[in-house]
């Protein structure tokens, strides 16, 4: 995996600061924020490390942390689908992308699915795991349904701060069943870090009412959705109900237990696989790529690369232990060499040739 990644903030809509961190390089591919996100704390996790390593391996992976979570704003008013897209917003705005496939996982697929509706232009893949349409809420039609929905809510607000983590490891068992004592214990960890009690709860209240049904029959983007049989967060029927609400989605069950797939286990490299034929370029895209790379020496390709991230002459000489002269001069030539003139026209040819 790539020792490093990059860490900056963009301001929503509202003023909510925003954490976005992104790791790799080549064509970006987002993912819409979700519930327990601290993207600094992700670098150390044995639940999250393998995916970031494999989502990294051809893309520039994109990440940001919910309104309420890790490094964003904690102290937050508005928990609503408008404003987690909007979050999203300003997220692709702060970067200047253009073109991207974009993931949404569980609570991040309702927000994925209304951003995709909204801007079909930016999104040219939709990958769903472990997603839904319907918020707990909404999908429960008995009243022990909704009691269970409420008693989690409320369960977070009596135990989610204390020292003692029997009131987590109730999450920790939906998200990660199969985990090992010590996965359980770093979720364990994510949920007491990641968001204060009561913001813990908001956001959960909200997204346990969160309805995107209509949203989802309005795609026209192509989509993958994913789902684990034995999921104890999601239920299986909702995945497969999200998969025939989208026109022509592809739906791939996952013979899991996990909400969030684990590197140990067989149903991993299923998801990467389809994941990896989904997302595989077009001939098209793969010539565009290859001419791109080809012009460009190894040294000059490593300046794209940081100069794709944002950083400026002085920045990327202190990584690369260059001179600045020696940055201004290379950035100078991959301008000639790629047709531009400008380091955003540079960011949108690499990001929307895959190069």
């Amino acid at each position: 995996m790539p020792s490093r990644q990059s860490l900056r903030f963009c301001t929503a809509a509202d003023g909510t600061r925003i954490a976005i961190a992104s790791i790799g390089s080549g064509p970006p591919l987002v993912r819409a924020a979700h519930w327990l996100s601290h993207v600094e704390h992700d670098l150390d996790s044995p639940v999250w490390r393998p995916w970031l390593a494999e989502l990294s391996r051809r893309h520039t992976y994109i990440r940001y942390d919910e309104r309420g979570c890790g490094l964003s704003d904690r102290e937050v008013a508005d928990f609503s689908l408008d404003a987690w897209v909007g979050d999203l917003e300003a997220v692709v705005e702060s970067l200047g992308l253009r073109r991207f496939p974009l993931i949404g996982m569980s609570q991040g697929g309702a927000v994925a699915i209304a951003y995709a509706v909204r801007h079909p232009d930016k999104v040219s893949h939709l990958v769903l795991p472990g997603a839904y349409a319907r918020g707990a809420l909404r999908r429960a039609e008995t009243p022990a349904a909704r009691l269970e929905a409420e008693t989690l809510v409320n369960l977070i607000r009596v135990g989610w701060g204390r020292d003692n983590p029997a009131f987590r490891q109730v999450f920790t068992n939906q998200f990660i069943p199969g985990g090992t004592p010590a996965q359980h214990q770093w979720w364990n960890e994510l949920e007491r870090l990641t968001a204060a009690p009561e913001q813990a709860a908001r956001m959960l209240d909200a997204f346990h009412r969160v309805d995107v049904t209509e949203l989802a029959r309005q795609l026209r983007v192509p989509t993958l959705v994913l789902h684990a049989r034995g999921d104890a967060r999601v239920p299986f029927d909702e995945g497969l109900r999200l998969a025939a609400l989208i026109p022509g989605a592809r739906f791939v069950p996952l013979d899991t237990a996990n909400h969030v797939l684990l590197e140990s286990e067989p149903a991993w490299a299923d998801f990467l696989r389809e994941l990896r034929g989904f997302l595989a370029p077009t001939p098209a895209d793969a010539a565009d790529g290859a001419a791109v790379e080809a012009a460009l020496t190894p040294a000059e390709r490593d300046v794209l690369q940081l100069v794709a991230l944002g950083l400026d002459n002085a920045a990327i000489a202190r990584q690369l232990g260059k001179s600045e002269k020696t940055v201004r001069n290379q950035v100078s030539s991959i301008f000639d060499k790629l047709g531009v003139r400008t380091r955003a026209q540079a960011i949108v040819h690499v990001r929307d040739r895959g190069a």
